[in-house]
């Protein structure tokens, strides 16, 4: 299956998707990094207990440090969109849904 989206500029993108592709819903991101790419980490979240929370991770992508950015715009860019037609998007219910996260410090990898 392909998409074929035409830019203002009149330059032609074509999307299609590899015989592998698929759909998967994550409640989970993690993301590392090194001086040379992003990795994402995408999983599901599941209550144990109160305080104890089990992460499934199925899938890890690799991204350029630009490529990173221009994901941070392209989300940036569809929350705003959300927002105005949906309403805020609250974290503190996300927050507290399960034990809070603390970012390590220390050295990048």
């Amino acid at each position: 299956m392909s998409e074929t989206i035409t830019q203002p500029d009149n330059t032609t993108i074509t999307l299609e998707k590899t015989a592998d592709y698929r759909d998967s819903y994550a409640n989970s991101v993690q993301v590392r990094l090194s001086i040379w790419d992003f990795h994402m980490v995408f999983g599901t979240l599941d209550h144990q207990t109160r305080d104890s929370v089990s992460i499934n991770n199925f899938q890890g992508i690799y991204v350029s440090p630009q490529q990173a950015k221009a994901l941070l715009n392209v989300l940036s860019h569809n929350i705003v969109q959300y927002e105005q037609t949906f309403g805020p998007i609250s974290l503190d219910n996300a927050q507290a849904a399960g034990p809070h996260f603390v970012v390590p410090s220390g050295p990048i990898h």
